[in-house]
């Protein structure tokens, strides 16, 4: 029933005038594929956003894929029909100050959500590892047509990194890249060949070293966190640190006025009770800000001191209890 609510909400909005379809303003795969994949079933839909991300700008320039990078104050269309945004938990999300009074759709999966709603908007969200799975869904059953090549490619490519290449993918993830892969004219392997494949320069490539060379280790509660801070790259940095051993990883950054935690937290210790969005989420109770995100990989951003937000956020995990599974 979802999807014929989205269909309807879709036909009502285009036909009143232009309907952006806006990305959440870190830019990243999911939410730029989404937006570029659902923006495709219909000409009064334009992707658009504050921020394309590394993988996201290659990706879109070497499909000419239609996206168009937003200043933070936009000038809105005259006569927008409505905004769908895709894969962002609340309106800071995007970066952006909406237009007030325009009907908003919200397609998102986060388990996290601060929009408010009106009675001429809609919310899908649902509980699935990707919003490109959402948007699959949608143009499989309601506009087939759409699902070009390059409409997979992108699909695919935000699935791919935000399962974390599939490490966090379940049932439904699997189904959705394996039906994503039925009828494409391209290669799997070569395509996660090129989706892998991401350039560093020596300066980026020394401010991952530098960023390891500070971690610390920490017991809190019966969590151990490893954490650090870093200028760039900061997903990367706490992936690599649950690799290496770290149940939950904190790096945080501090750049033109602003802090960003980010943390990633493995597979057993989501299981064991951990879940980082909404550690995320009760930050902003705290330090303002805002926060969210899924289970084992979530982030917080905000004006507060770095090193207050880390400990805040180590104070949150020390108050964690682990959920004693029966074997």
């Amino acid at each position: 029933m979802i999807l014929e609510a989205l269909e309807s909400w879709i036909a009502e909005a285009t036909t009143k005038g232009a309907v952006p379809v806006v990305t959440g303003r870190n830019g990243d795969m999911d939410t730029i594929g989404s937006a570029i994949a659902l923006a495709s079933s219909h000409p009064n839909l334009m992707a658009c956003g504050l921020h394309l991300g590394k993988l996201a700008n290659r990706l879109c320039t070497d499909l000419n894929a239609p996206f168009r990078k937003l200043s933070k104050s936009p000038t809105w269309p005259a006569k927008l029909g409505g905004i769908i945004i895709v894969d962002a938990a609340s309106e800071m999300q995007t970066g952006l100050s909406l237009p007030e009074g325009v009907p908003i759709c919200v397609i998102d999966h986060h388990d996290t959500c601060e929009w408010n709603f009106g009675e001429a908007d809609l919310e899908f969200r649902s509980n699935v590892r990707a919003t490109t799975q959402i948007v699959f869904d949608y143009l499989k059953v309601k506009n087939p047509d759409a699902l070009t090549d390059e409409v997979r490619k992108l699909l695919l490519a935000g699935l791919i990194t935000d399962t974390g290449r599939f490490k966090h993918a379940d049932r439904d993830a699997l189904r959705c890249a394996t039906e994503l892969m039925d009828g494409a004219n391209f290669e799997y392997q070569e395509f996660v060949e090129y989706i892998q494949t991401e350039d560093i320069n020596s300066s980026e490539r020394g401010a991952i070293l530098k960023a390891l060379s500070r971690c610390q280790s920490t017991e809190c509660g019966k969590w151990n966190l490893v954490h650090t801070y870093a200028g760039i790259h900061e997903g990367k940095v706490a992936g690599l640190l649950t690799q290496a051993g770290a149940e939950i990883a904190l790096v945080s950054r501090y750049r033109d006025g602003e802090t960003r935690l980010t943390a990633r937290a493995t597979r057993a210790s989501t299981k064991d009770g951990i879940h980082l969005g909404e550690m995320m989420k009760s930050l902003t109770s705290k330090l303002g800000g805002e926060g969210g995100g899924h289970d084992g990989a979530a982030g917080w951003s905000g004006k507060s001191d770095r090193v207050a937000a880390e400990s805040a956020f180590i104070n949150l995990l020390a108050n964690q209890k682990r959920v004693e599974n029966e074997s």
